[in-house]
Order: C-alpha cells, then sequence, then structure tokens
C-alpha cells in the first residue's frame, strides 16, 4: 500500500495521464456530435435504418473502447510499471527499501489499476448519458447492460496490464514489443481460422461483448466477422488464469532478476 500511494500519485500526473484523457475523449467526442446530430434531425440513418442510441453506445464500447483504448492503456503502463524505473535509474532506491520486490511490482499494480479506472470510467458513463436518452424507462432497460460494458472495460484493464507487466519485467524494450502484439499480433490472429486466435487476450474479451451489446442488425452484421466465439463461462475462466499466471510470472522474474543499470 506504501507503493501504491507512492506510485498513483505520479500516474495521475504523468504526461502518460494526459495521453490518456487525450485518447477517452476521442468516444466522448463522437457521442457528443451523436448528441448534437439526434437533438437537430433525429435518430441518424444507415443504409436505411435508424441508428439509436443503445447501439451507438454498444459498438463504441466494443469498437473503440475494448479494441483500442484498453489495449493501448496496458501497453503503455503496464510495460512501465518496472521499465521506467530501470530507464530512470530509480529501482535501486525502491529495492533497498524493507519492501518484498513483488510488493513494489503490485503496489504500482493497483496504482495503474486505479489511475486508469478513474479516466475511463467516467469517460464510459459520460458517452452513456450522451447516447442514451436520459430517462427513467431507457436507464432502468440499458443499466444492465452498461453494467457488464464497466466490468468487462475492468476486467480488459487488469489482464492487459498483467500480461504487460510480465513484458516491462522481463524485456529491455517492452514498449515497442507490447504495441507490435496489442496492435499486430492480435488484431491478425483474430482473422486466422483455427486456433491461432485462442493465443490472444482479445478473443476472450470479444466472446463477452455481444452479451452486454444490444442486439440491433447494424451491429449483428459486424459481430457476424467474428462469429465464431468461445462460450462466456470459458471465456471469463481463461482471462482469469491469464491474470493470475501473468502476474504471477511479473511478481516471480522481479524477485529473481538482477537489474544492472546502464551507466
Amino acid at each position: 500500500m506504501r507503493v501504491f500511494d507512492l506510485s498513483i500519485g505520479q500516474m495521475l500526473w504523468s504526461r502518460r495521464t494526459v495521453f490518456m484523457a487525450l485518447v477517452v475523449a476521442a468516444p466522448m467526442a463522437l457521442a457528443l456530435l451523436y448528441r448534437l446530430l439526434h437533438a437537430s434531425f433525429g435518430d441518424p440513418q444507415v443504409n436505411g435504418q435508424a441508428v439509436r442510441g443503445a447501439t451507438l453506445f454498444g459498438m463504441t464500447i466494443w469498437l473503440l473502447y475494448l479494441r483500442f483504448i484498453v489495449p493501448i492503456l496496458g501497453v503503455f503502463y503496464g510495460t512501465a510499471l518496472i521499465a521506467d524505473e530501470v530507464d530512470d535509474k530509480t529501482i535501486t532506491y525502491l529495492f533497498v527499501r524493507p519492501v518484498a520486490r513483488r510488493a513494489v511490482l503490485l503496489g504500482k499494480y493497483l496504482a495503474y489499476l486505479a489511475s486508469t479506472a478513474c479516466v475511463v470510467l467516467p469517460s464510459v458513463m459520460v458517452v452513456y448519458f450522451l447516447t442514451t436518452a436520459l430517462e427513467a424507462r431507457v436507464i432502468a432497460e440499458t443499466f444492465p447492460a452498461l453494467a457488464k460494458d464497466l466490468a468487462l472495460l475492468g476486467a480488459g484493464l487488469a489482464v492487459y496490464g498483467a500480461v504487460f507487466a510480465f513484458v516491462g519485467t522481463r524485456l529491455k524494450h517492452p514498449l515497442v514489443f507490447g504495441l507490435v502484439f496489442a496492435f499486430g499480433w492480435e488484431q491478425f490472429a483474430l482473422f486466422i481460422p483455427g486456433y491461432v486466435r485462442r493465443f490472444t487476450v482479445m478473443y476472450y474479451l470479444q466472446a463477452l461483448v455481444p452479451h452486454a451489446m444490444p442486439q440491433d442488425s447494424a451491429v449483428s452484421v459486424i459481430q457476424s466477422v467474428f462469429r465464431e466465439v468461445p462460450p462466456a463461462l470459458e471465456s471469463v475462466v481463461w482471462l482469469a488464469a491469464i491474470w493470475v499466471v501473468f502476474l504471477f510470472l511479473a511478481a516471480r522474474t522481479i524477485e529473481r532478476r538482477e537489474y544492472v543499470l546502464e551507466q
């Protein structure tokens, strides 16, 4: 908790947080544009079909938050948990304190979850209220899906953070590897038939998305591209396993590795 208290302030007042705020501003700007268009012209039309606010919200969660924002935050923050301390030559000061090395990693990891949640989840709520009419009936109908979306985003941040925390403890240039993995390998593997896609985090995350998105014809067309998905329970189990295994490997690596600082 002491490492968490030290790290949370550094993360929230760092340049990465400015970058994160700019990233989450994109869906909020899109939602604001939708609200202005809806107020002036009603529901936008796509191929003759009206795009409702709930549909737009679900697609925003899927296409922007899960497939872009969550992975990129996991890469930029997860790989930096230990790598930044090594680059700044400050990791020695952490290791000479009477604190276990794994506690340093876990404290920084919890700070990463708290800082990203403090920025990402409020932006989701802003998008939700801009795209969904502020009526008690509509909110009552869509709130269960919103709760699933928030839980899904939290799970994505946790799992990606654990994976890239391990990468940050093992590799010398973890950011490059993280970007290649998240926006190269994962995007490519999802389109390959067979078992290759099972070696990605997104395969299990997107399997839970249709349960949190409205069943709409416009959404169904896009989802048909990713028709082969595992059952929801299997996805939850695999995501939990990936989270535990990589967080354990990251803690084990930092306990055993000798970090030699370059002069």
